[in-house]
């Protein structure tokens, strides 16, 4: 079948709108007869699934969207599309006709959320129904067109043997994590954007006791742990009219009055911080999120930074951080796109009484691990917990 003349889609299309009718075959056919078309039945069927592609679900996008493995979708303008399969963003051969059906994309992606999209309010950060998190920038901000991502949550949890054949670890590190979790420490992953810190986040809470009750908070729902007893808090942004909110913060708070043997933040990235770090100093044990940061050795300036935009005293945010947080898994993505643990590590207080990190493990590119100078105080941590 010939591909649909896009001038010819966008005239039916209007067609079609102005009498606000679905498209099916008959409204279709109808409608290329008004344009002086006479086709066969597999024309107008074209037609109609071409219609029907840019009207439900993501249209083009939605086989990229159901690929195995998929972790990102980006558009970037009409004529660029990446995807991002785990190894690494690559270029696709899908196109949109013109800027402008991608901006009908994007904003029929906004208003099946409840958001406004349009001139006046030109981006959009917001989670689908199917729980992907789509983000767009509508064009002349943004060059060379409307650019849109979309983030795809993992369809299951992986587990650590799986990470392991993945290259993400190796048998030795997996011992490590496992003793980690098992140990209740408090911890946090880092690492940056599409690093799979959220992915080995619930691969370990898969491996918390089945007997334990384990508490989710996150701003859009992607921790999917192979437990059986999981609570999932999920955050809520203003509606059209500006109104609905509901904070990170105020549902850590919730989740206090929810009895957890764990609590869990998917990322720590505001003013919720506060309620975290306080919830770990009061019996809280296991407490564990991640927090975007390039290194182990930033998570506690990365901490901080938050704090004290919150309205903590830098030495009042480094006090509850002494005590809440035992260790730092930091992950990595490679040159060639692994995603990989990179080092543990775990905290201390230095002479000033601010909290550093110092490197207990560190993994070499081959996997191999290093002592670093906190293994002694990490093998402390494990050994004290197993009593």
């Amino acid at each position: 079948m010939s591909p649909v003349d896009p001038a010819l889609l966008d005239r039916v299309r209007f067609r079609l709108a102005q009498h606000s009718a679905d498209p099916t075959p008959a409204r279709v056919a109808e409608a290329l007869r008004r344009e002086g078309r006479l086709v066969g039945d597999a024309a107008v069927l074209g037609v109609v699934d071409a219609l029907r592609a840019d009207m439900v679900g993501a249209g083009p996008l939605d086989p990229l969207l159901a690929r195995e493995g998929v972790t990102d979708v980006l558009v970037n303008g009409p004529e660029q599309v990446y995807v991002d399969v785990g190894c690494g963003l690559e270029r696709t051969d899908v196109t949109f006709v013109d800027d402008d059906a991608v901006r009908r994309l994007a904003q029929r992606l906004a208003s099946s959320a409840g958001r406004r999209l349009d001139d006046a309010s030109p981006y959009v950060d917001v989670r689908l129904r199917d729980g992907t998190r789509f983000h767009a920038v509508l064009a002349p901000l943004s060059r060379p067109g409307s650019c849109l991502s979309l983030r795809v949550p993992a369809r299951r949890a992986m587990s650590l043997d799986e990470l392991v054949a993945s290259g993400s670890t190796t048998e030795t590190g997996a011992a490590l994590l496992l003793d980690l979790v098992r140990a209740r420490l408090a911890f946090l992953i880092s690492g940056g954007t599409g690093s799979g810190k959220t992915t080995l986040l619930a691969a370990l809470l898969s491996c918390v006791d089945k007997h334990e009750r384990l508490v989710l908070v996150e701003d859009a729902s992607e921790l999917r742990p192979r437990h059986p007893h999981v609570v999932s808090l999920e955050a809520r942004q203003p509606n059209v009219e500006g109104v609905g909110e509901v904070a990170l913060r105020e549902l850590v708070r919730q989740a206090l009055r929810m009895r957890p043997d764990r609590l869990v933040v998917g990322e720590v990235r505001g003013a919720e911080v506060v309620d975290l770090l306080a919830a770990m100093n009061t019996g809280h044990e296991g407490g564990c999120g991640t927090v975007h940061a390039n290194s182990a050795r930033d998570v506690p300036a990365r901490l901080e930074a938050l704090g004290v935009a919150a309205g903590l005293p830098r030495q009042a945010v480094h006090s509850l951080l002494a005590s809440a947080l035992q260790a730092v898994v930091h992950l990595r993505r490679d040159h060639a796109g692994v995603r990989r643990i990179d080092e543990l590590a775990v905290t201390r207080r230095d002479s000033h009484g601010l909290v550093c990190v110092d490197t207990a493990i560190r993994f070499t590119t081959a996997g191999r691990p290093v002592r670093g100078p906190g293994a002694d105080e990490l093998e402390r941590l494990l050994t004290e917990a197993a009593r």
